[in-house]
């Protein structure tokens, strides 16, 4: 059976580490561990340390550093640009799927059709923790305040960069792209798509049209899709 998941925000080095509340209370109360027991816990950079409970208390708990192990990122360092939308739990459901795919990076951007969306950043790096821990992974999303469409497009430096769009024109299939290699960044647009201005600016800065499929897609399954292609060989 798999040891239970946590995520460290801060890791000195040190042999024994003092959890936070929320932890310590997820740890004793909750799955009711006892001293002695073992437990992983990540730094989100691809960090992993074997630990055994040293003290279980419901709000102080401390762990024992029994193995440090660290994970190379994947080859592949994918990126995700995609419109916030109206919705704000389509846009979380994204993140958490973005996450359990190993998305390296997420752009939530501003493009001319955005609608408006209160972004909440420490909810939001929340379910990029948990779908994280969920997933029993590693290296957790950079994921940025919300950016212009025209700062994405004009700073990007990935080897491949491609748009989803809806307008009718020649355009590649993302499957016969995949898997990703190197740096790759996919721009998903807000329902309505990208206006031609936004389409022609990303093209004339080195980025290729792709089709995500035979369907039109919400712009939060668009992400997922995406994602998918490029990272599930």
């Amino acid at each position: 059976m798999a040891l239970p998941f946590f995520y460290l925000s801060a890791y000195d080095g040190g042999s024994l580490i003092d959890l936070d509340e929320p932890t310590s209370r997820h740890i004793v109360s909750v799955l009711r561990m006892q001293e002695g027991e073992q437990l992983h816990l990540t730094d989100g950079k691809g960090l992993l340390l074997t630990a055994s409970v040293a003290e279980a208390h419901k709000k102080r708990a401390s762990v024992k550093v029994e193995k440090q192990t660290f994970f190379e990122r994947r080859t592949a360092i994918v990126s995700i640009a995609i419109s916030l939308v109206k919705n704000n739990t389509r846009f979380e459901w994204f993140l958490e799927k973005a996450t359990e795919t190993g998305v390296a990076n997420i752009y939530p951007i501003i493009c001319q059709r955005t609608e408006k969306q209160n972004f909440r950043y420490d909810r939001l790096h929340q379910i990029l923790v948990s779908a994280m821990l969920q997933s029993q992974q590693v290296w957790l999303p950079e994921l940025s305040a919300p950016v212009p469409f025209n700062m994405i497009v004009k700073g990007s430096d990935h080897n491949k960069k491609w748009i989803a769009h809806c307008i009718e024109t020649n355009k590649e299939s993302l499957r016969k792209q995949g898997p990703a290699k190197g740096k790759e960044i996919l721009l998903i647009g807000p329902e309505g798509d990208f206006t031609e201005a936004e389409i022609a600016l990303a093209l004339a800065h080195g980025f290729s049209p792709v089709a995500l499929g035979e369907t039109r897609l919400r712009t939060e399954t668009a992400g997922m899709v995406g994602a998918t292609l490029l990272l599930v060989n």
